[in-house]
């Protein structure tokens, strides 16, 4: 039975629900001491409980209470108060979003977000957990400087950053995403490779089946403007022959908008890349050499060739440390999934979400 003297509190916050008996006596006969009376917090929320200091000593009758129920409870002196902040994992039925009133809870988001798909994302927690404990044991450390060379290497596989980024566009990922997965590709790849072997043999063979793609085709870089009519390309030849700057004229005058900005710069390309009659005109000026209009299904193009390049056929010792690096990542591909389903045989794994 509890005496007059003492009192019941009732404190229900997130993850702390329960009636607890305060033992704590405010006054002591006559002889009672002066309380100093605190605040106290309980999940940033005001609790109408006052903890309260006599004589030197702090009274907090729900600290120990609080603290079985899986909760922090801590003093901060400069603020003068107790704060009581619940665990992680007692917070289930806070609510994250309410519809006219009706709260959705942590609970139904998370159910919500494993029935689409929470089994491959927890699978692929897993895997990843797996593969730092094994870098952890072998002593590899993934360093933002192997992240940037990485991401560098993938960039040469593109011929301009714009399609870089449109591939990235294009796989529904910024920069930001890859860097982010980019380490754990890292670690497979480290964790893989010293189980790959690429012979000389293997490079060889590799060159001689893709030679073609390794050959410089014959290339020219030029600039072009294009215009509507041949009267306005009439008119921008002449201004060019008396010395007009060629690139302020295309971002003033060319109707194509991916080379306009550039001042019509179009880059390097080959045969078989532009349009017929396009092609044939760039291809027969000299450097520096500006063509007559040029029809086109686009309009009318004045095209000036800044470099040409002759063809060139490429020699395996050329592209020997590429072509091996490249054959390196295809093995450690091909062997990534046994390595890793080995990795997972071997570990003691618990998944909630398959054992249910």
């Amino acid at each position: 039975m509890v005496s007059k003297s003492k009192r019941s509190i009732l404190v229900r916050r997130v993850g702390i629900a329960a009636m607890i008996v305060a033992g704590m006596t405010v006054a002591a006969g006559a002889g009672a001491y002066a309380a100093t009376k605190m605040t106290l917090f309980v999940n940033g929320q005001k609790s109408a409980v006052e903890p309260v200091i006599m004589k030197g000593v702090t009274y907090v009758p729900i600290r120990s209470a609080a603290e079985m129920l899986g909760a922090n409870v801590n003093y901060n002196a400069a603020s003068n108060s107790v704060t009581i902040a619940s665990k992680s994992g007692n917070v289930g039925n806070a609510a994250v979003a309410s519809v006219n009133g009706v709260t959705i809870t942590k609970n139904q988001l998370y159910d919500a977000m494993v029935a689409v798909g929470g089994k491959q994302t927890l699978d692929n927690l897993i895997q990843d957990e797996l593969v730092k404990q094994e870098a952890k044991k072998k002593g590899i450390v993934i360093t933002d400087k192997d992240v940037d060379a990485e991401i560098a290497k993938i960039k040469k596989q593109f011929p301009t950053e714009a399609d870089f980024q449109s591939a990235l566009q294009q796989a529904g990922m910024t920069l930001d995403d890859l860097k982010k997965q980019t380490p754990a590709q890292l670690r497979i790849t480290k964790l893989v490779e010293p189980s790959v072997k690429v012979t000389d043999a293997d490079v060889k063979q590799y060159f001689e089946q893709n030679k073609e793609q390794y050959d410089q085709p014959e290339q020219v870089k030029a600039l072009h403007i294009l215009v509507a009519t041949k009267e306005e390309a009439d008119e921008i030849l002449k201004q060019l022959n008396a010395g007009a700057d060629f690139a302020k004229l295309a971002e003033e005058k060319s109707l194509d908008t991916g080379s306009k900005d550039a001042g019509g710069d179009l880059g390097y390309f080959g045969k078989g890349t532009m349009v017929a009659e396009f092609e044939q005109a760039a291809f027969s000026l000299k450097v520096g050499e500006l063509s007559e209009p040029v029809k086109t299904q686009f309009g009318y193009h004045i095209i000036k060739v800044t470099d040409h390049k002759a063809a060139k056929a490429a020699t395996l010792d050329q592209y020997q440390a590429e072509i091996k690096e490249t054959l390196t990542r295809q093995k450690i591909s091909e062997l990534a999934a046994t390595w890793l389903e080995d990795l997972k045989a071997k570990a003691n794994i618990s998944n909630t979400l398959t054992e249910k």
